[in-house]
Order: C-alpha cells, then sequence, then structure tokens
C-alpha cells in the first residue's frame, strides 16, 4: 500500500453536512447556534464581570465555564464552516494537531471545572457555615488553574502520540473536526495501546468527576429534604437541577462516545454525539444558567439601567 506521507502531509476532514439543499439547512442551523454561543457566552462573562453581586465563587466558577464554552466552539466550528462554505475539506498536518490539542484540552477542562462547580453547591449547601473558609478565592483559582494543567498535560500527551504514528491509508478523516480516534483508523500500525489510554483517560477526567458529582449532589438532595424552608428548598432546588442538566448534556454523549470499543462505534453516530459536546452544549450553557436564574436576571437588568442611564447623561 503506497504511504500517503510520501506524496501529502494534509489531512481531509469529510464534514458534517450532506452536499445537498439539506445540508445547507444544516449548516445555517449550526451559524445561528455558534453566534448565539459566542453572544450568551461572552454576554456571561461580561456580566460577572460588571455586577458585584455576581462577584462570587459559584459566578467565578460560571464565567471560566463560559470562557471555556467561547473557546470550545471557536476551536471547531470556523473551520468547518470554511470547509464547507469553500468547499476545501483539507487541514494541514500541523493544523490538525493544534485543533485536536486545544478540543482534548478544553474538552477535559471542562469536565472537571463542572466537578469543581458541584463541590461548590455542595459546601454551600451541605456545609453552609464553613462555605467562606472551604470556598476562597485562592481556592477558586486552584480549581480552574488544576483543571487546565491537568488537562493541558493530558492533551498534550495524546496529540504528540498522534502526530508521530505513521498514516499510510487514505488521509480522509471521517469526521467535522481532528479527533484523534477518527485520525487513527488511518493508522497503519496496531492502535490498541493507544486506545487503552484513552480509556483511561476517559476514566479519569469524565468517568471519576462524573461520579464526584453524582455523590455531591446525592448528599445535596437529602439536605433539600431535611429543610423546612418550602422558598429555600425551591431556590436550592432549582440551582441544582441547572447545574446537573448542563452535565447531563456534557457528560453522557462524551462518555457514550469514547468508552466503546471501536468495533461497536460508526462515523455518523460519532459525528452525531459530537454536535452535542461541541456545539450544542455551549450554546445551551449560557441560556440554562441564565433563563433559569434569578440573580442573573436581576444583574443583568441592573446593568442594563446603568447603561441607560450612561447613555442618557452623555446625551444631555
Amino acid at each position: 500500500m503506497e504511504n500517503n506521507n510520501e506524496t501529502s502531509t494534509d489531512f481531509f476532514l469529510l464534514g458534517l453536512f450532506p452536499p445537498s439543499g439539506i445540508g445547507l439547512l444544516f449548516f445555517i442551523f449550526i451559524i445561528l447556534i455558534f453566534l448565539m454561543a459566542l453572544f450568551g457566552n461572552m454576554s456571561m462573562i461580561i456580566l460577572i464581570l460588571l455586577d458585584t453581586h455576581l462577584h462570587t465563587p459559584m459566578y467565578f466558577l460560571l464565567s471560566q465555564l463560559s470562557l471555556m464554552d467561547l473557546n470550545y466552539i471557536s476551536t471547531i466550528v470556523p473551520k468547518m464552516a470554511s470547509n464547507y462554505l469553500f468547499g476545501n475539506k483539507s487541514i494541514s498536518f500541523i493544523g490538525c494537531g493544534v485543533q485536536s490539542f486545544f478540543f482534548i484540552t478544553l474538552a477535559g477542562a471542562e469536565g472537571l471545572l463542572l466537578a469543581s462547580m458541584a463541590y461548590d453547591r455542595y459546601v454551600a449547601i451541605c456545609f453552609p457555615l464553613h462555605y467562606p473558609i472551604r470556598m476562597t478565592k485562592k481556592m477558586c483559582v486552584l480549581m480552574i488553574t488544576g483543571s487546565w494543567m491537568i488537562s493541558s498535560i493530558n492533551s498534550c500527551a495524546h496529540t504528540v502520540y498522534a502526530l508521530h504514528i505513521p498514516y499510510c491509508r487514505s488521509r480522509a478523516i471521517n469526521h467535522f473536526f481532528c479527533d484523534v480516534p477518527a485520525m487513527l483508523t488511518l493508522a497503519c500500525m496496531d492502535t490498541w495501546v493507544y486506545e487503552y489510554t484513552v480509556f483511561v483517560s476517559i476514566t479519569l477526567l469524565l468517568v471519576f468527576p462524573f461520579i464526584g458529582i453524582a455523590c455531591s449532589y446525592g448528599r445535596v438532595l437529602l439536605a433539600i429534604c431535611r429543610m423546612h424552608s418550602v422558598e429555600g428548598r425551591k431556590k436550592t432546588y432549582s440551582t441544582c437541577s441547572t447545574h446537573l442538566t448542563v452535565v447531563t448534556l456534557y457528560y453522557v454523549p462524551f462518555a457514550y462516545t469514547y468508552l466503546r470499543p471501536r468495533s461497536l462505534r460508526s462515523p455518523t453516530e460519532d459525528k452525531i454525539l459530537a454536535v452535542f459536546y461541541t456545539i450544542l452544549t455551549p450554546m445551551l450553557n449560557p441560556i440554562i444558567y441564565s433563563l433559569r436564574n434569578k440573580e442573573v436576571m436581576g444583574a443583568l437588568r441592573r446593568v442594563i439601567q446603568r447603561i441607560s442611564l450612561i447613555s442618557l447623561q452623555m446625551l444631555k
């Protein structure tokens, strides 16, 4: 078999959209989701930055989630849209590695950050008197920094491996971004060792944090049941159900995709599931956290009123 490394080092992304009218509709739909995600996450970051009422550990972590989602969707969609619009499906060898590195980094960091947010709610509800001591600004910075560092190291290992193995089959990746498992189907060597490391990585960065989140919210639900205040129960349940919705939308399709053996996976199913955790979740997160959160909506009203007053004063 001819080794394609001798002729070209570019990969070709087969993409998400079929070359038809339906494909164009899907493309427009994805672009609208992308724009909504950009606007929603940027708005959350700016709102939390401007309103002092939201300068708390929970909203500090939420602002970091929005920042990750902003980078997450920007790593995938622009290249996918460019390939579709210009009909050029190629991506350079180095470009593929860079996209893969940022995708794995952001995916892992977001999973760890969601676990940190669950711990924040666990301490706030189960140990309210200890909350100011446990959830300090320093602790929040450590959680965020740890999420980035651990995920970056994991991502570097996976990306370096993917860039150093020989590819001797077709360089057409049956995906809409450089997903390392999809790339390795083109390798001319046995990659069972890598598949094992993927299983270990997903277990450490997704499964264990998910178990931690489940245990935390189990304790939280017990605490909610013991609350005497009906209003307090409603507010606490609303906050926790919001976070659980985000966790479910992110973890479930991600874990289902990468924990299955290669023999049980199909490119079409992988692409559909990838849409959930790479495109839909970054768009839904700010909507879920804002529309179901009275504090965020109150902060939005205050910021709008402040901007309106400043505008009136400038006009005068």
